[in-house]
């Protein structure tokens, strides 16, 4: 079964807890776009429920093109959890992670990952919206983690997700402050 096809571009795998915490991601995400950055958000949850720690994009913001909130999830899990504790966490975000993110997240060894839109959506926004490709190429988490539990998309949020990106790069183009 490739990418396109998994049964959770349906939504059929999410749970009512995961929505609710890619409710929350979707909420960071806008929390980003208003104060400048790209929309996007996650949390890290515990094995047990519990969030661990959350952040937003700060990329532009901060000045830095490292600084997605993935990152800075695994930094923090680094620095505050066991490796077996990192195993069953679970990482929450509005869009699927980029190859450095996935990458960080398999070299620390963190555990499932579920998303709001897929990199492949984001692809085909930003292309409808004209904005050129990034340096690094959108690939499937899987192709950079192979066997990582990873759900995702969540169609309602997906559509929320496009809108803030489309608003984020019409801020871009006319220098304006992200609006609604």
């Amino acid at each position: 079964m490739t990418h396109t096809e998994h049964p959770d571009d349906a939504g059929t795998a999410l749970t009512a807890t995961d929505l609710q915490h890619l409710e929350r991601c979707v909420r960071l995400a806008e929390e980003a776009l208003e104060a400048g950055d790209e929309p996007f958000g996650s949390l890290l949850v515990s094995a047990d429920g519990e969030v661990l720690a959350e952040d937003r994009n700060r990329v532009h913001s901060l000045g830095d093109t490292t600084r997605h909130p993935e990152i800075e999830l695994a930094r923090w899990a680094h620095a505050h959890l066991t490796p077996e504790e990192r195993a069953a966490a679970t990482v929450y975000t509005s869009g699927e992670h980029c190859p450095m993110c996935a990458a960080a997240h398999g070299w620390l060894g963190l555990g499932r990952i579920v998303y709001a839109h897929s990199s492949r959506q984001l692809g085909q926004w930003l292309g409808e919206l004209g904005v050129a490709p990034g340096p690094v190429a959108g690939l499937p988490i899987q192709d950079v983690v192979p066997g990582l539990p990873v759900r995702g998309p969540a169609l309602g949020l997906a559509g929320r997700m496009r809108e803030l990106h489309r608003r984020f790069h019409a801020t871009r183009r006319t220098g304006t402050q992200a609006a609604g």
